[in-house]
């Protein structure tokens, strides 16, 4: 694997990295993805895409203290 590195717009990077933590994705490899597709090495199929939009739409809420949420703490 290389490491490799890019010049990129601050504000678009800030972007990208809080909508992949969102989203739980690697940043990485989704950088990979679009780099793959757009030279061709892998097709993006149309159930992934309505899947992935589905998933960045879908009800979210936010967990601050997992154990505690979920009454797994042992208080």
């Amino acid at each position: 694997m290389a490491l490799k590195t890019f010049n990129v717009d601050e504000g678009v990077y800030k972007k990208f990295s809080t909508a992949c933590k969102e989203n739980g994705m690697s940043m990485s490899k989704q950088v990979e993805f679009f780099m793959r597709s757009m030279v061709g090495e892998e097709k993006v199929k149309d159930s992934y895409i309505k899947k992935l939009e589905k998933l960045r739409k879908g009800p979210f809420i936010r967990i601050d203290d997992f154990s505690k949420h979920f009454g797994l703490d042992k208080k």
